[in-house]
């Protein structure tokens, strides 16, 4: 069985638009295999958030099935990291006192927590070190930039080893040098843990650089128009984001991007485009 397995999937935020036949996203179904890499595409408002809160069972399908893990999702999955855009280190904590906040909140490290808190925050300081943080374990929010941040913000989604990492554009609001050393990062911690990882972006380099396959979602209602299993070598380094073959995949998908489904068929829409001529 896959590790991630959508089936029919359909979401509708409420009962109204359900009835409406208005939904999010709709007919979504794919699997991932265990320790797979995914990474989904598309034009802002085509649903990619909501296939996010779908995956952690923040919302519940109005139509089909959700297995993670072989079993069915039927709310919040303990067993995912998520890190966001907007790192959301909480201020007053230090940077280990923020990596370790998972730890104190999730089983089964909660109810061990206070025996073994030194062990944990060894383990939370290493994962810092190993993301280049070595020496700011014990600086506030505001003394890291955003970069570092963002480092911190990825191991508070893994100290609690979670199956899957889900990931929501946690690298847009940084600058192009900084993101690209982000990338090679998070390439060598999931190449080393072999956990999932769902990646949300709008940055198609970012995503063959990273990914194992990519998803292309069409405008909303949102559905997977495009499946590109991405066939360049691992491991990868940044060399290869200047090679022909990494860039005719970005160029392909870019002509996917903003793809619009039309309900009349393929024959409507010919006529349509003809008529449309000057």
């Amino acid at each position: 069985m896959s590790f991630v397995d959508f089936n029919g999937v359909w979401l509708a935020y409420n009962d109204e638009l359900a009835a409406a036949g208005h939904y999010a996203v709709e007919d979504i179904s794919l699997q991932v295999d265990e320790g797979e890499f995914i990474a989904i595409v598309g034009p802002s408002g085509c649903g990619k958030s909501t296939f996010m809160k779908l995956a952690t069972g923040l919302k519940r399908p109005t139509k089909g099935s959700i297995h993670i893990g072989g079993q069915p999702v039927t709310g919040p999955l303990k067993i995912t990291g998520m890190a966001f855009q907007a790192p959301s280190l909480l201020p007053w904590r230090t940077t280990v006192q923020n990596v370790m906040l998972p730890l104190e909140i999730v089983e089964p490290y909660r109810s061990s927590f206070k025996q073994k808190r030194a062990e944990y925050e060894a383990k939370a300081r290493a994962l810092l070190q190993s993301v280049g943080l070595g020496g700011y374990e014990d600086k506030f929010p505001w003394q890291l930039s955003g970069g570092m941040q963002q480092r911190a913000s990825i191991c508070r989604a893994l100290v609690h080893e979670p199956k899957m990492l889900l990931l929501d554009e946690p690298f847009g609001a940084l600058d192009a040098f900084t993101r690209e050393e982000l990338w090679c990062t998070l390439r060598d911690l999931q190449a080393l843990q072999q956990f999932n990882v769902i990646l949300v972006t709008h940055d198609l380099r970012e995503s063959v650089f990273l990914a194992d396959t990519v998803y292309v979602m069409s405008k909303s209602p949102g559905r997977f128009v495009v499946r590109r299993q991405i066939d360049l070598p691992r491991p990868r380094d940044l060399e290869v984001t200047y090679t022909p073959a990494f860039t005719d995949i970005v160029h392909e998908l870019r002509g996917h991007i903003g793809a619009v489904r039309n309900p009349f068929g393929n024959t409507f829409g010919k006529a349509a485009a003809e008529a449309a001529k000057p």
